[in-house]
């Protein structure tokens, strides 16, 4: 079996030299390379719509026939098992990309509006606080943790727990007055 390529203007067809003997089966790797690559690209490109896309589907499908050429260039038709390769990369990444768009459609995107003014002044007071205030009084508000359970984590008595929650409260108490008065206002 003689496999000719595509005749390109302005070049010569190639000959055949001792470098590269045919093979004994009637085809060498690269002469089926050169004769059918463009094509076959073409094809694909018909059919994913990415001639970029299509020149690296049909590549790995040589890649994969040279991996295998002692068989493949024993086949009838070599030709069609590169072309049948090429078609099926080209069928799995359409699997693949289906595949991520049914899983992308299935991630909701939740929309939660922004922090309201109470919100925003809340967080804005406790970021005035010491450290160890703004930890008691959000673990105790917040986290629904008891003063006994506070003193446990952070390793102090429960007085001194208990001291930092009045510090705490009172100081947010005095920053949110303020802000309160201007929200009641409106």
């Amino acid at each position: 079996m003689t496999v000719t390529r595509e005749p390109r203007l302005g070049e010569p067809p190639p000959e055949r030299t001792a470098e590269r003997p045919e093979r004994a089966e009637g085809i060498d790797f690269d002469g089926l390379y050169h004769a059918h690559f463009r094509s076959l690209t073409l094809q694909l490109a018909a059919y994913c719509g990415d001639l970029s896309q299509a020149q690296d589907l049909v590549q790995e499908a040589f890649c994969r026939a040279f991996a295998r050429w002692s068989r493949v260039s024993r086949y009838d038709d070599p030709v069609a098992w590169v072309r049948r390769v090429a078609w099926n990369l080209a069928a799995s990444r359409w699997r693949r990309l289906r595949t991520a768009q049914s899983w992308l459609r299935r991630q909701r995107e939740e929309h939660v509006p922004g922090p309201g003014p109470d919100r925003v002044a809340l967080t804005a007071a406790l970021a005035q606080l010491p450290p160890t205030q703004r930890r008691a009084v959000v673990l105790h508000h917040l986290a629904d943790l008891s003063v006994t359970q506070i003193a446990q984590q952070e390793g102090v008595p429960e007085g001194t727990v208990k001291s930092w929650l009045h510090r705490g409260r009172a100081a947010l108490a005095a920053q949110l007055a303020g802000t309160n008065e201007v929200n009641d206002d409106e």
